[in-house]
């Protein structure tokens, strides 16, 4: 089972909109895009325990807070989700509410031209469409909600409660049974950790044991018994006894007591269920050491997996092929090699694995037909766009998938020709912040600008119509080719919010042509004794400016690359922006200025928006 589609209406930032799910889909996008949204949306529609909370939603919870209109009608929050690829028990159990859909359009089969004609025809499969809604009952003066059914044919059975028939409009419910067999498992950041990892109602504690047929009543039932009748009891402690009898002492003045000693007594607890799945814990013993502390105390990354360990428990024991599993922020606490491996564990072992991130090393486990860009516009219309796959070909995200994954998250994309110029616009673009008012220019880090290094001379043009297909910002600097481009590569240029292509061959000389000459002799000095310092001539201080600038172009020929990085070490010899290369200065003032024209919640315009911007 799987979700297909979500529409969203009134939902927290989200006026409206829909997302459309493949499979397993990665959401990426900015903060407060809509991503935590989309993963609550889908817990309220198909969580078990969901509703144990109360009130089940709150004034909050609505878009703009407004759950009244003007002439006091409540505004509701809707959500509908489309499930397919259902299991045989699940299309017998929910046989009446099912319809066809047909996979390939998006669209239900009796919604078409044809009608039910197409009913059979390839591609068309059962889906289960539901619907959450929640809203304000003005006479109970509370947040009410529920999911239900969403199919239009009436349900013979009758429900169980009228303010069900009365906010679900005569649909049937979705009960938390009908949930647990859809198998929906949601693991929020670790903020939850601590009622995840206790045995309140609804926890993952209180999930294995109902999964695992321990017999929760029993094992409620045994564990009281056992702690009223713990031998020697709470109360024969030294201390406590004495206290035990001086209340019993002075109560008995003024109460009629029950004859003998144990008409007062100390107990763990307050021999309740409900007290129990408040104060019991897991303790856990971690190595290094050996003594066992309450699992709150571990570090938050031992936390974060034991969550996740437990979770996959509670897979296995639905199913977990059956499972739609949501995850939140893997990589909150987990160091890189460990989010790969969560990651990887997720898509190989779960039915359908729903995830947000912001760590490269997660977006990289995912192929690009599984990744969806969220935005969001100014009236909180949200939309999920999938990665184009005829503009981004597997074997070319393959070959660069970290850099991919480092740019899908960023507002805006430079590329570059070379390992040597990915290097040094971070540095030049430090310089520029440290020496412009913070009004004139911000950091590539902080305006979400991610360098993309294309690896190969003439490379950059390729590239252009990928990452407009990301829906991003694109630069390009080029080096001068050694002949003209072809048209195929011309056109692709195009794609480009704006391009640039070097004044010089080679971007040495670009550097050291257009620094002022200080700038050049203090990075001979700094790198004159260094121990990789290259065989191409010692620098002598009193030499002429052409020959310190000559030799400068030789070292950084000598030693060109990231790996070096002598081209950034001469960039951060420039104490103003002044000093950089007005080339540099240029892209970088250019890139600055586009991106203050579009605000960061606003997806990235068409390319060629911005041209009289840049001109």
């Amino acid at each position: 089972m799987r979700v297909r589609r979500l529409k969203i209406t009134n939902f927290r930032g989200v006026s409206q909109g829909s997302v459309d799910f493949s499979g397993h889909t990665l959401l990426v996008g900015g903060n407060n895009i809509g991503k935590s949204t989309v993963c609550e949306a889908l817990d309220l529609v198909l969580g078990p325990e969901r509703l144990f909370r109360r009130p089940v939603v709150d004034e909050h919870d609505f878009h703009c807070g407004r759950y009244l209109a003007a002439d006091g009608i409540p505004i509701e929050i809707r959500i509908e989700a489309i499930l397919v690829d259902l299991s045989e028990e699940a299309t017998r159990r929910f046989g009446g509410h099912l319809r066809r859909w047909d996979d390939k359009a998006g669209t239900f089969i009796d919604e078409g031209d044809n009608g039910l004609a197409e009913a059979d025809a390839l591609g068309a499969v059962w889906a289960l469409p539901l619907l959450f809604i929640g809203r304000y009952d003005r006479e109970e003066d509370d947040f009410v909600g529920n999911t239900f059914f969403d199919h239009p044919t009436k349900e013979v059975d009758a429900l169980d409660e009228e303010s069900e028939i009365k906010l679900g409009q005569g649909r049937v419910p979705f009960t938390r049974a009908h949930k647990r067999l859809c198998g929906f498992v949601f693991l929020r950041t670790l903020r939850t950790g601590s009622r995840a990892l206790s045995l309140q109602r609804g926890s993952l504690l209180d999930s294995v044991l109902k999964l695992g047929g321990a017999g929760a009543v029993e094992m409620w039932q045994d564990t009281l018994g056992r702690l009223q009748g713990l031998d020697p009891g709470i109360g024969e402690i030294e201390q406590l006894k004495q206290i035990r009898a001086e209340v019993r002492s002075r109560m008995g003045r003024f109460v009629n007591l029950a004859p003998g000693d144990n008409s007062t007594a100390f107990f763990a607890s307050d021999l309740t269920r409900e007290h129990l799945r408040e104060v019991v814990r897991l303790f856990i013993a971690a190595q290094p050491g050996q003594h066992l502390v309450p699992f709150g105390r571990l570090g938050t990354g031992s936390i974060n997996l034991l969550v996740f360990a437990l979770l996959t428990f509670i897979a296995e024991l639905k199913d977990k092929q059956s499972v739609i599993f949501a995850m939140e922020e893997p990589e909150i606490a987990l160091p890189p090699h460990t989010q790969r491996r969560v990651t990887r564990f997720v898509l190989a072992e779960m039915g359908q694995s729903i995830v947000t991130s912001h760590s490269p090393y997660v977006i990289e486990q995912f192929d690009p037909s599984q990744i969806v860009i969220l935005s969001r516009d100014e009236g909180g219309a949200l939309t999920g766009q999938p990665i184009d796959a005829q503009a981004v070909k597997p074997k070319t995200y393959r070959t660069e998938r970290r850099q991919f994954a480092e740019a899908i998250l960023s507002r805006a994309v430079l590329v570059v020709e070379g390992s040597t110029e990915a290097s040094l616009f971070p540095v030049a673009s430090s310089i520029m912040e440290a020496s412009l008012p913070a009004d004139t220019y911000m950091h590539f880090d902080l305006a979400g600008v991610s360098v993309f290094d294309a690896g190969a001379d003439n490379a950059v043009p390729r590239h252009g119509p990928i990452f407009s297909a990301l829906g991003k910002l694109a630069f390009g600097f080029y080096d001068k080719p050694n002949a003209a481009f072809g048209q195929d590569s011309l056109e692709k240029l195009k794609s480009y919010t704006q391009v640039w292509e070097s004044p010089e061959k080679g971007i040495e000389n670009v550097l050291v042509k257009q620094m002022p000459i200080p700038v050049v002799r203090r990075f001979l000095d700094e790198v004159k004794d260094r121990s990789d310092y290259p065989p191409v001539g010692t620098y002598d201080p009193a030499a002429s400016d052409a020959d310190a600038a000559a030799l400068a172009i030789k070292v950084l020929k000598a030693r060109k690359g990231e790996a070096y990085g002598y081209a950034a070490m001469l960039i951060a010899q420039c104490q103003t922006a002044a000093e950089l290369p007005a080339t540099i200065r240029e892209i970088l003032e250019a890139i600055h200025k586009c991106l203050s024209a579009v605000p960061d919640d606003i997806a990235a315009p068409v390319p060629g928006d911005f041209g009289d911007l840049l001109e």
